[in-house]
């Protein structure tokens, strides 16, 4: 009877590991580029942009309440809107609406990209809100931060632990700031 109690209990584990492991492995590589080069790649904001539509999609269909539905699609909408208002800065101004319009994309990935997993997680396991204590719930979200600050920390202090040539050889350009490789003794 034990045994199947703990069965039970490490089976509703799982998802929460999946989800937690899932989310980290999400947000580690976004906050390391923001500490090594100073930026987000297109590529990162274009992951969100896409998972954010698609999850936009899903909840404007999804059976749900239309209030919760409408305030989940206008977060999962923050995505497009920075795409859209890319469209309209010019990279030879630099002036106060190109700034607000690059803070804009910084928040829609520091609000979206959490937001869009999360939602995304509801999509897969629908009960796994429901389910899942609010102090688990809380528990996911501080490892997801703190893997994500460290990760910046890293992505900061890059140049104590990867030369120039570890992010040549993995297809990156180095960083400001990187450590040469030291020369072969031959």
């Amino acid at each position: 009877m034990e045994k199947r109690a703990r069965s039970r209990t490490a089976d509703r584990d799982i998802p929460v590991g999946v989800v937690m492991v899932g989310m980290a492995v999400v947000v580690w590589w976004p906050a390391f580029t923001l500490g090594a080069w100073n930026d987000l790649f297109f590529d990162q904001l274009l992951t969100v942009w896409a998972a954010s539509t698609a999850a936009f999609v899903f909840v404007l269909v999804e059976r749900r309440p239309v209030g919760l539905r409408l305030l989940r699609a206008f977060l999962l909408l923050l995505p497009s809107v920075w795409l859209a208002l890319m469209f309209t800065v010019n990279d030879s101004t630099e002036d106060l609406f190109e700034f607000v319009v690059n803070l804009g994309a910084i928040l829609a990935v520091l609000v979206g990209l959490p937001f869009t997993l999360w939602v995304l997680v509801q999509i897969v396991w629908p009960d796994f809100g429901g389910r899942t204590r609010v102090g688990t719930k809380w528990l996911i979200a501080l490892v997801v931060v703190g893997v994500a600050v460290a990760s910046f920390i890293l992505g900061l202090n890059q140049a104590h632990f990867l030369t120039c040539e570890d992010f040549t050889i993995s297809g990156n350009n180095p960083p400001a700031g990187c450590t040469p490789a030291p020369p072969d003794d031959l």
